[in-house]
């Protein structure tokens, strides 16, 4: 632009009348500048508004608008220049100045005199104004917390020219906590771990305040690493906790907390601390259908299914040998800490001194055994040795007639000795015979007959050889 150009503008500017602002007009400005003490607010004026930096400000000292944004105020001095307010004082406002509070909703300020029936009397300058209970905050408090106390306060009923003045603060107060929650909501990401209060504690968790009002739930499975029956029992209403944000639904407004990620996860030492065949104390902490889960340490649970029991012959009848809250020693059948599954098995008082010293009996090709009767398939009977250690009898090695009961022969529950034919390289697929043990004991028993009617040391020859000679000696 030529320098004539920018002479006639300024010329041209400067010719157009500036509409003269009164006391108590609302106006609507830009911040150029922000002082120590003022900030200068462009208002379409030959000079800039003042306006106190204190207007600028929340409840915790924060400003709440930077150069350049725009704010809406009212002229509450045209002396020396325009003075601005974002805040009514109600001790100079003049009745106009309230009526403009109370439609462009501009904060007023006011002292709460007293209580009275269903709220407060609160004195705006000269004027009495009522603030129902339910106004005066965000959430119940003691009624007579309030009283003496200078709050600000949104008018929000004017009626017969200021006689009858219903104001609000709690309609400040969730405006003040939605710009903040917005600022909050931005630091709410997954991974970010967070200071917060515990607002309520519910049957399934507690949510967690993490600032202006924003909720989340720390879910009672994400409490500790080991199983939290009562949230009670962690956390209590009104707590400081430090949290970690795991998941954030935008769309629903869900906000998912973890307390037991900020401690380590005790399934990560699992390999390094157990090992198959360990035999370790441990907590029956529920009992399932399928089997009862054991905790061997907080935050680590096996599982002792319902197949590792001693057979009792009954339906469910293992459920009797564990209670919820028994301890025992239990045997470390298997381990899977990728899938976090550990399989283990209720070592039986008879079985607790030799698994302990090692003289358990091994379950090797050739030992004889005696176990129970587990259940009965149509190609055989399975047969339960050891916690953990089941075999199979097939049906040809009962030693019993193709047309007999195998039920009746061998009853659920009822002891059967038997020898171990085969074994696999796994050790849990087992054949056995309970055939070779009749077998076997008719071998001993004709060995031992044998033994007991051997002839002497100092003879020879069989019985009827010693006969003969005896009939010879007599003949001579």
């Amino acid at each position: 632009m030529s320098d004539q150009s920018e002479d006639f503008a300024a010329m041209f500017e400067a010719s157009v009348p500036v509409k003269r602002l009164e006391q108590g007009e609302l106006v609507e400005g830009r911040i150029v500048a922000i002082g120590p003490e003022v900030a200068l607010v462009d208002v379409g004026q030959k000079g800039e508004a003042v306006m106190g930096i204190a207007e600028l400000k929340n409840a915790d000292g924060e400003f709440e608008v930077a150069v350049g944004d725009r704010v809406q105020a009212m002229v509450v001095s045209t002396s020396g220049g325009l003075t601005l307010s974002r805040k009514l004082a109600g001790a100079a406002a003049s009745d106009l100045q309230f009526e403009a509070a109370f439609h462009s909703g501009l904060p007023v300020e006011g002292k709460v005199e007293r209580e009275v029936k269903g709220g407060y009397e609160v004195r705006i300058g000269r004027r009495r104004a009522f603030c129902p209970m339910s106004q005066i905050d965000l959430r119940g408090t003691n009624p007579s917390e309030h009283a003496g106390h200078v709050y600000q306060f949104r008018i929000i009923e004017y009626k017969e020219d200021g006689a009858n003045v219903v104001v609000s603060r709690r309609a400040l107060l969730e405006d003040e906590q939605r710009a903040n929650a917005a600022k909050v909501r931005d630091k709410i990401v997954p991974g970010a771990v967070m200071d917060g209060r515990v607002a309520s504690v519910r049957e399934f968790g507690a949510f967690v305040d993490l600032g202006a009002g924003v909720q989340g739930l720390l879910h009672v499975s994400e409490m500790a690493w080991s199983r939290v029956a009562n949230p009670a029992q962690i956390v209590k209403a009104g707590d400081e906790i430090t949290v970690k944000v795991l998941r954030v639904d935008e769309e629903k407004q869900k906000i998912s907390l973890g307390l037991k990620q900020l401690s380590a996860d005790p399934w990560s030492r699992v390999q390094e601390v157990y090992k198959v065949g360990q035999v370790l104390p441990g907590r029956v902490t529920r009992v399932a259908p399928f089997g009862a889960f054991v905790e061997l340490e907080p935050g680590v649970e096996a599982l002792a299914h319902a197949s590792t029991f001693e057979p009792t012959g009954r339906s469910e009848g293992w459920t009797g040998q564990v209670t919820a809250g028994m301890t025992a020693n239990f045997e470390i059948l298997a381990i899977d800490a990728a899938q976090k599954r550990i399989g283990v098995a209720l070592v039986q008082e008879a079985w607790g001194a030799a698994t302990v010293t090692g003289a358990r009996p091994d379950i090797v090709p050739g030992a004889r055994l005696t176990g129970k009767v587990e259940r009965h398939e149509n190609f055989g009977i399975f047969v339960f040795l050891a916690p953990g250690r089941t075999g199979v009898i097939p049906s040809s090695e009962t030693g019993i007639a193709k047309e007999a009961d195998l039920r009746r022969a061998f009853p659920v529950g009822a002891e059967v000795e038997v020898i171990v034919q085969e074994i696999d390289s796994s050790g849990r697929r087992i054949r056995l015979s309970a055939k070779a043990v009749a077998e076997a004991r008719e071998a001993e028993e004709v060995r031992e007959w044998t033994e007991r009617n051997a002839p002497s040391a100092g003879g020879s020859g069989t019985l009827a050889d010693k006969l003969l000679a005896a009939l010879k000696s007599q003949e001579k």
